[in-house]
């Protein structure tokens, strides 16, 4: 079968080392990294459907999570999102260990004990790597989502996109193109956007579950984190948080509040939007990061020991919202000055 886009040598290449390491192996584990978006689990179970397509037979094929408890509620509208197994739970010794999404094993969580008794490693994946792991990595940070790889290796081999593949995937690369708005939405991405859409992606479907079947707890729990919204830095950085409290007020559950980011993304004028969360445990925040125009949150995001993408990046970080504000802040300043403005109107 032709291969409708265009890929590089050393992707191909890439894709050679993967497929026949597929093809060695008879246990095989698919995992990203921990508190899963979008392209994470899209990516993992598109990835799964095209092994058993091209190799099923006679091989197992887990899918993992890497942290406990269920896929975010969010996307588990997902054919076989109810397949996930968590990886603290998986005892198995696997022929091979593909990480999808995933810039370094630090963010695998519980799953990281799995890769490490694992025979062989492969990635896949499209954020810069600080500390590059398994063989081949393939990681091509111009893409705009770790989907739009899958999509590219499952035309590679020769599998047909079923619906079921194709949706998965169309989550993954419209999720980690904000809906095509943001700086990564790159003729790469429309492409593949059609072609899933050719092999039967529903985008009103996968918009419906992602974008407009939000709880009315969360909604409320919006509204309050919209009421405190600021601008700093001359309105270049927007920033607002949510609390515990708040979550325990409005009856929000934890995984429902990562789009919370694109609402203090969108005040006009702002460069780089801040959004922090205190976590489940005790001391530690969350903290997502998104960006217009030329800023790198990424680059912020690892220096607080998370990861990402230039437009769209997270981390972790111990201490109280105002301690975790007081550490992120000047990184996240520095990186929008050195950024001419892009532009929007203020």
């Amino acid at each position: 079968m032709a291969c409708p886009v265009a890929i590089g040598e050393a992707q191909r290449r890439d894709f050679a080392s993967i497929a026949a390491l597929v093809e060695g192996a008879r246990t095989i584990v698919l995992c990203a990294h921990t508190r899963p978006d979008g392209d994470a689990v899209g990516s993992v179970l598109a990835m799964a459907e095209v092994v058993r397509a091209r190799w099923g037979e006679g091989r197992e094929v887990t899918c993992l999570l890497a942290d406990d408890g269920p896929v975010p509620s969010t996307y588990r509208f997902l054919p076989g999102s109810d397949t996930f197994v968590a990886a603290s739970a998986y005892r198995g010794d696997p022929d091979l260990f593909i990480a999808l999404d995933l810039p370094t094993p630090s963010r695998l969580n519980h799953a990281r004990a799995v890769m490490e008794r694992s025979r062989a490693v492969a990635v896949i994946d499209h954020h810069p790597a600080d500390e590059p792991f398994g063989t081949p990595h393939l990681t091509r940070t111009e893409a705009a989502a770790t989907g739009v790889l899958v999509t590219e290796f499952a035309l590679f081999a020769g599998v047909e996109l079923t619906p079921a593949i194709a949706n998965d995937l169309f989550c993954a690369v419209q999720t980690d193109t904000g809906r095509f708005q943001y700086q990564n939405a790159d003729p790469e991405a429309f492409k593949v956007a059609s072609l899933l859409v050719d092999a039967g992606a529903d985008p009103s479907w996968v918009s419906l579950n992602v974008y407009q079947s939000f709880r009315l707890p969360y909604l409320h729990l919006e509204s309050i984190v919209m009421g405190r919204i600021v601008t700093l830095d001359c309105g270049r950085i927007a920033y607002s948080y949510a609390t515990r409290a708040d979550l325990a007020h409005t009856g929000a559950e934890d995984d429902e509040c990562d789009g919370l980011i694109d609402s203090v993304r969108s005040i006009r004028g702002a460069e780089a939007a801040l959004f922090l969360k205190e976590s489940p445990t005790p001391g530690v925040v969350r903290g997502n990061l998104r960006a217009k125009g030329d800023v790198d949150v990424s680059a912020v995001a690892r220096a607080m020991g998370g990861g990402g993408h230039r437009a769209a990046a997270g981390f972790s970080a111990d201490g109280t919202i105002d301690d975790v504000f007081a550490q992120v802040f000047p990184l996240l300043r520095e990186a929008v000055s050195g950024c001419p403005p892009c532009g929007g109107a203020r």
